[in-house]
């Protein structure tokens, strides 16, 4: 992994009252992770340092309600210059201006996989919130991780939220893999959460980067992440499945 993407890995601290920023992965990401290669060592870390800086930057008690964003660099924001740019700093902006007493949180890790998640699951789900949005797996496909490890994983996050935090409504964001990782394997991907969000009566977004993957115009230089204007559409995405939740 280069070095450039590995401090892209630190947390961000919170910008603004309404906004916490903890830090996530893209769809097109599946090429940034092979850039990033094969490295469990680093999700071990990833993994404690990011549950240690969830500790230190969860809203306290306060009158709003909370959406918890759990993913990779999609949800991080790697690579704007203001992370407040990224999908939840968006809707936050968008929630405000509508007025509703909504805080969001920002709790994705640029390079997370499934197995990170489920790692640091049970600490960051002390906050309660009362929406989880879950947009991991990418970067399993991307590493080929076999499909059973992926679903398990992704649904022992689902058991855990549901477990802790009844009360929590969840959503699962949809992700799919480009087609050079062969054909059966990508149907099959995009076909689990689809599944999952069925088998545990979720919320589902089909396709978190719907009409942002693999759009020049609609990414950073590097051809992998959103830039703003992306990310502005990947909130879209988002608001299309949280704004019955949340009115």
């Amino acid at each position: 992994m280069s070095q450039h993407e590995n401090n892209q890995l630190q947390l961000n601290a919170p910008t603004r009252i309404t906004f916490k920023l903890l830090k996530f992965c893209y769809f097109i990401t599946i090429f940034l992770l092979v850039s990033c290669g094969d490295s469990k060592a680093k999700n071990t870390g990833e993994t404690e340092q990011s549950a240690t800086q969830t500790a230190d930057t969860l809203p306290t008690e306060n009158s709003n309600k909370t959406i918890l964003c759990f993913g990779d660099s999609i949800t991080a924001g790697y690579g704007l210059e203001d992370t407040n740019d990224a999908f939840p700093g968006v809707l936050q902006q968008r929630i405000d201006s509508l007025n509703l007493n909504y805080t969001v949180i920002n709790s994705g890790v640029s390079g997370e996989t499934s197995a990170g998640g489920k790692s640091r699951i049970d600490w960051v789900i002390k906050q309660k919130p009362d929406v989880f949005l879950l947009e991991l797996g990418a970067n399993d496909g991307l590493r080929g991780v076999a499909l059973t490890e992926t679903r398990s994983n992704l649904q022992a996050i689902i058991d855990v939220v549901k477990s802790k935090s009844p009360e929590t409504t969840i959503i699962l964001a949809g992700m799919q893999l480009p087609p050079n990782m062969g054909l059966e394997y990508t149907n099959s991907f995009k076909q689990l959460f689809a599944d999952l969000a069925k088998q545990n009566n979720l919320e589902f977004i089909p396709f978190i980067l719907k009409d942002v993957g693999g759009v020049d115009s609609l990414n950073l230089a590097d051809g992998i992440h959103p830039n703003p204007a992306g990310h502005k559409i990947v909130a879209d995405n988002v608001w299309e499945v949280l704004k019955p939740i949340i009115h």
